[in-house]
Parts: C-alpha cells; sequence; structure tokens
C-alpha cells in the first residue's frame, strides 16, 4: 500500500495486504469533548481560574492529559504560571472519574462507528485501539459505549508507554494482535496519529474530517486518504465499493 500523490488509498492493495487496523479513539471514534471540558473547568475552578468553552478546550485536546493541562494554564498567563499544574492534573483527574461515576458523562459515539466496526470485524480485520488516554478509561468508554466487542487491543498512554506521536504505542499493538505493521492500517484525526503511524511504519493512515487535530484542520492533514466517517471504511476492502475513500484533493478511486 502506499500513497500516490494526493489520491485515495487503492482498495486492491488494503484487500490484499492490511491484516489489522489501528484507530484512535477521542475525536476519531468517540466525541468527548464536553466531558473533558466539565473535568477541567471544574478542577480551574478550585483554583479560582477563567473556566473554557468547549471550543476552546477541543483545540487543546491532543497528546494526553498533561499537555493539556499545560497549554489550558498557558492560555491564562501570569496567572497559568502561578496555577499548580500537578495539582490540577490530579484534579483533572479526579472529576473526570466523577462524571463517569455519577451518570453525568456526555461522551458520545461518533455516527458510523458501531457499523463500521462491526463490518470490519465480520471481514476477519483485527481492530485495536491506541489512545493516549489512560488504558482504563479507554476500555470503560469502550465498554459503556458497546463498542469493546469488537475491540482485541487497547494500548493507553500511560503505564511507561510513550505517548503518541512516538511510534511505541502502534507498535505495541500490532505486537499484541500479532501483525506486522506493514499489516496495519491507522485511523485517526489527527497530526498526532498521522506521525505516529508513520514512524511505526504502517502500511498507511487514514484521518476523518471531523474531530479534533488539536484546533487545526483535519482536511489539511499528510494522509493517505480521508473517509467521512468509520461506517465508510468496510467498503475500501471491498473491490466496487459504492463509497469509496476520498483524498485530500477531493478526488476517488
Amino acid at each position: 500500500m502506499h500513497r500516490v500523490g494526493a489520491r485515495s488509498v487503492s482498495a486492491d492493495h488494503l484487500s490484499g495486504s492490511v491484516r489489522a487496523v489501528l484507530f484512535d479513539l477521542d475525536g476519531t471514534m468517540l466525541d468527548t469533548a464536553a466531558d473533558i471540558t466539565v473535568a477541567l473547568n471544574r478542577a480551574l475552578a478550585e483554583q479560582n481560574l477563567p473556566t473554557l468553552a468547549r471550543s476552546e478546550v477541543s483545540e487543546l485536546i491532543g497528546r494526553g492529559v498533561p499537555l493539556l493541562v499545560e497549554r489550558a494554564l498557558e492560555r491564562f498567563g501570569a496567572a497559568g504560571k502561578a496555577a499548580e499544574a500537578t495539582l490540577l492534573l490530579d484534579r483533572f483527574g479526579h472529576h473526570y472519574e466523577r462524571i463517569h461515576q455519577h451518570g453525568e458523562i456526555q461522551t458520545h459515539v461518533y455516527p458510523g462507528v458501531a457499523r463500521g466496526l462491526a463490518e470490519l470485524h465480520a471481514l476477519g480485520l483485527r481492530l485495536a485501539v491506541v489512545t493516549n488516554k489512560p488504558r482504563r478509561v479507554a476500555v470503560e468508554l469502550l465498554t459503556r459505549m458497546s463498542l469493546g466487542q469488537w475491540i482485541e487491543v487497547v494500548v493507553g498512554g500511560d503505564g511507561g508507554v510513550p505517548r503518541k506521536p512516538h511510534p511505541q504505542p502502534v507498535l505495541a499493538a500490532c505486537l499484541a494482535l500479532g501483525v506486522a505493521p506493514a499489516q496495519a492500517l491507522m485511523v485517526g484525526d489527527s497530526e498526532t496519529d498521522v506521525l505516529a503511524a508513520r514512524a511505526a511504519g504502517l502500511a498507511a493512515v487514514v484521518c476523518v474530517p471531523y474531530g479534533y487535530n488539536e484546533g487545526a484542520d483535519p482536511r489539511a492533514l499528510p494522509c493517505d486518504g480521508f473517509i467521512e466517517s468509520i461506517g465508510d471504511l468496510p467498503a475500501v476492502f471491498v473491490p466496487r465499493a459504492d463509497r469509496p475513500i476520498v483524498g485530500a484533493n477531493g478526488l476517488t478511486d
């Protein structure tokens, strides 16, 4: 599998060489921005710092919670520098946990995700999630959203494993699935996902045009192609399917 200019990924290459699909979680499978916003704002309020709008928080998401907190504090200038970043990080985790425990969760599954996972699984593909979220939280979300039944492996951003864009979590997922990196496809919404997939030597990386991408336009990502929905991905593995991946220049195969 390879990229030809800015055209879409070839279904012929996919169907012949890819045995596994690795998914990012936040902004790709799940819209988690509302819960992250609530937890962050509650932690900020405890240190008498201003709260942030959901749109602002969405721009901060990516590369893990520690960087999310760091980016949030940078927005407050001197007040942010005077804040206790370690405490803020700890309190964010506390409030995020309570949101889940008390049924306040607003996270939802993007359209087409469940259908796409079910069809990919039916095609015999191995499925994994590679996220910068703590693994336990990711597993809980996948279970709560009734997506875990199709996911064999979850690699989180804790346990001493470097976070994306480092290739290690991607390689760890491939190892756990028993596939070579060149036999895996990555699906994500950000430059973080693209960089991790490229560094790991994956067959290709495909992006969704929604999501967060740290506030930048996902359609500008240097990936191998775009799918409007994860529900469109199975068609790439079926010749002459009616749901092609659209390349960066809008062309289709």
